[in-house]
């Protein structure tokens, strides 16, 4: 019984935890208009 009752309030609290990142909204600004580079450039 106490392992079910600590599954329910584990789940509630992650619950909590993503309704609240959720109500907060993202976090605005913008990306960079740079791609990222993959490989290493070639040396001169």
């Amino acid at each position: 019984m106490r392992a079910l009752t600590a599954a329910a309030i584990g789940l509630a609290a992650a619950f909590a935890l993503v309704l609240a990142l959720t109500a907060a909204g993202d976090p605005g600004g913008t990306t960079s208009p740079k791609p990222l580079l993959t490989t290493v450039p070639a040396h001169p």
